[in-house]
């Protein structure tokens, strides 16, 4: 019996092994990039605010070349998971009105689904050996309910965006639910920043920084919460059924 390993296979193998790290590195760096760079301290209300005028005047002027560039740079921002897309959120609902419910919802959609797919690439077979029992019932959670689990993640505004992004990958969702369960679970709440948005318009406008405390206002979060755990119920029916049949004698 020939036991030797063919040299043509392990070159095969080896580029194969090295291209699946390639897009979570280029996440990371980017992301490494942002903070060395000082880029973050550039990317804040009161510089929306200095040049209020200037972006609205653009927008004006070139309607669907902003809302391309505004959907293209909200993907970068969530695929690189950089710390701003809410605070673009509500500049875009400013800037464009509501349009920009549709445009960050393709562009977190987008930017999410990237994230995503580098997670499951390279992380997941790490994590569930290393993760235990938390994992274990998280990928089986996700296994039997998984548009329902995430849409309620999506829905509810209690973790971070990139978290939720990447979760999922741990378990083995395949991209297509994952894609659905985001442009579904985050049109509400997209719906409801845009909202804000459009109010804080005449304070940027006047050179000022909006309030964002009224992000955390039980107007603004109940609904969200209320519509979480309606994506729950399914799963609530499902565990109960369940649990009659194993009662049965």
């Amino acid at each position: 019996m020939n036991n030797s390993t063919d040299p043509k296979q392990t070159d095969a193998v080896k580029p194969s092994q090295g291209r699946r790290y390639i897009l979570p590195s280029v996440l990371v760096l980017g992301l490494a990039v942002f903070f060395l760079s000082g880029a973050h301290e550039f990317v804040t209300w009161q510089a929306v605010a200095d040049h209020y005028g200037a972006l609205q005047g653009y927008a004006n002027e070139h309607l669907w070349r902003s809302y391309i560039i505004f959907t293209l740079a909200y993907g970068v921002v969530v695929a690189f998971s950089l710390p701003v897309a809410l605070p673009m959120t509500l500049a875009g609902g400013a800037i464009l009105g509501w349009p920009a419910v549709i445009l960050v919802i393709i562009g977190a959609t987008a930017g999410a689904s990237v994230v995503f797919i580098a997670a499951k690439s390279i992380f997941a077979d790490v994590l569930r050996t290393k993760a235990g029992p938390f994992l274990a019932r998280l990928e089986v959670g996700f296994s039997e309910n998984a548009f329902s689990y995430l849409l309620a993640l999506r829905l509810i505004p209690a973790a971070p965006f990139w978290v939720v992004n990447i979760v999922p990958a741990f378990s083995r969702m395949q991209l297509v639910p994952f894609l659905l369960a985001t442009c579904i679970g985050i049109a509400p709440g997209t719906a409801v920043f845009i909202s804000v948005g459009r109010g804080f318009d005449h304070i940027l406008a006047s050179g000022t920084t909006p309030d964002l405390a009224v992000l955390t206002t039980a107007p603004i979060l109940l609904p969200l919460a209320a519509l979480g755990a309606l994506a729950l119920l399914p799963i609530a029916y499902r565990r109960i059924m369940k649990n009659r049949k194993g009662a049965r004698p």
